[in-house]
């Protein structure tokens, strides 16, 4: 086992944490002694983080400000400021760094928000050009200008114009989630609009700030799924699971580069639609495996890949151990599950061969917990 750095919610979100913390454990005895070993750098509800590919550089999205900000790893488990907060959109929940550390994507729950910022040869999120800007302002403060990527809008075929999970009917944009595709292009979760977005890269010099993204195509899941988080495979098959309707929808890109979904399996044959979440989405590090767990029960969920990818099969359902578990990781053969509601994290071992969780090994006291990042 390695140390994690800890992303969380403070008093902003209801929460009790007070930055970006750190798990650790005693060298050697890491499985049985990982604790919470408080913050290393203040931050305003750091509740998802990502890693530069070769920086020591940690984002975070700090979800109740509105805004994304750069750390620096300045000792063996310190981070520092890289730059102030940059402003993004309401309720950014998750960051996205692009494989070749030029850019990092942020995705807006509360106003449907994606925008891509260029980042400079320190890992500094780089300001938005002037007219990126004026767009940024006019997202957040309510003017006529449209950002570099606009909220999404409903598919027009009529019947999605209706959520039946929102208040009145009516849909509103929620993006979630960001990654990467092999091929460059970049891949985003609408919940509130049932869509998974495909985004190709503005051109323009990466010194100027954001460069924005062009919208490619869009895929419609069925009404009332609400795609959250997404695994790309080893087969090039991209995984979504759907926090409403409790599935997995497998994407395939055509040879023209289109995008569209090949299949989908319910997350658990026992999930109950309306009582359980789905939050993340997991795999194991050779594909073999799916893991999500169902916020509501309380469970993880494991199904395993047949086929080139596209086919799976639930083989177990077992205790998280936590409340609410937010975000669980799969790690050298275990498994971390950060449970939001409970203040605790667990470590579960997961059988080799068969992929169950085998029981819970470890348990720990942790604030608020959100998501989990390891140290390198």
């Amino acid at each position: 086992m390695t140390r994690f750095w800890l992303g969380d919610y403070g008093p902003g979100m209801d929460g009790a944490a007070d930055g970006i913390g750190l798990l650790a454990g005693d060298e050697g005895r890491e499985a049985t002694t990982l604790a919470y070993r408080g913050a290393v750098v203040q931050a305003p509800s750091p509740s998802w983080l990502a890693r530069h590919p070769s920086l020591d550089v940690v984002y975070a999205a700090l979800e109740g400000d509105a805004a994304v900000q750069a750390f620096a790893r300045t000792g063996e488990s310190v981070l520092a400021p890289l730059g102030a907060p940059v402003p993004v959109g309401d309720g950014v929940c998750h960051v996205a760094v692009a494989p070749n550390g030029s850019s990092l994507v942020a995705s807006c729950y509360g106003d449907g928000r994606v925008v891509r910022f260029a980042l400079d040869g320190e890992g500094r999120i780089l300001p938005p050009r002037p007219d990126a800007a004026a767009a940024l302002r006019a997202a957040l403060f309510g003017d006529d200008l449209d950002p570099d990527a606009p909220p999404a809008t409903p598919p027009g075929d009529g019947v999605a114009a209706v959520d039946p999970y929102a208040v009145g009917g009516d849909r509103t944009s929620h993006a979630h989630a960001a990654v990467f595709l092999t091929d460059g292009r970049i891949a985003t979760t609408d919940l509130g609009f049932d869509l998974v977005r495909i985004w190709r890269a503005s051109t323009g010099s990466a010194t100027q700030g954001s460069a924005g993204l062009t919208l490619d195509h869009e895929v419609v899941l069925p009404l009332g799924t609400g795609p959250r988080h997404m695994v790309m495979h080893p087969s090039g098959h991209l995984h979504v699971v759907t926090e409403y309707s409790c599935e997995v929808f497998t994407l395939a890109a055509a040879a023209d580069g289109t995008w569209s979904v090949v299949a989908s399996t319910l997350s658990s044959p026992i999930a109950q639609v309306g009582t359980d979440f789905p939050a993340e989405l997991a795999r194991s590090r050779d594909g073999q495996f799916l893991y999500t767990a169902l916020r509501g029960s309380n469970t993880i969920a494991a199904l395993r890949v047949r086929g080139g990818g596209e086919s799976l099969e639930s083989v177990a359902l077992a205790d998280s151990g936590v409340d609410w578990p937010r975000h669980h990781l799969v790690h050298e053969g275990k498994m971390l599950v950060a449970g939001q509601r409970s203040d605790t994290i667990t470590l579960l071992d997961l059988d080799e061969r068969t992929g169950a969780p085998l029981g819970i090994r470890h348990e720990a006291q942790v604030p608020t917990p959100t998501h989990f990042l390891p140290v390198r």
